[in-house]
């Protein structure tokens, strides 16, 4: 079975930013986004995951998120759409 694909994003994904990825296509298959480049997030990083994650189940697609920026997590938690989030990447 092949591994799914990964998803890497790097720099600054915030409102400044985050248009440019909105319609960016996603793997096919199940897939895993790697947030372990990214320096700076916001409120707008996670309206990004949740715009994919609704993409991608929408074509049955599974998503796992790898090295969610610590901020990034309780600002989500601070939200309560941590629940909305899956489950980090083995």
């Amino acid at each position: 079975m092949a591994e799914p694909a990964t998803l890497k994003l790097e720099g600054a994904l915030t409102l400044h930013t985050v248009a440019a990825h909105l319609e960016r296509p996603l793997p096919d298959g199940d897939f895993t986004i790697d947030l372990g480049g990214i320096a700076q997030a916001d409120s707008a990083a996670l309206a990004l995951l949740l715009a994919w994650l609704r993409r991608a189940k929408a074509r049955g697609s599974q998503v796992a998120l790898r090295a969610l920026p610590e901020p990034l997590r309780a600002l989500a938690e601070t939200y309560g759409i941590a629940p909305l989030l899956p489950p980090p990447a083995t």
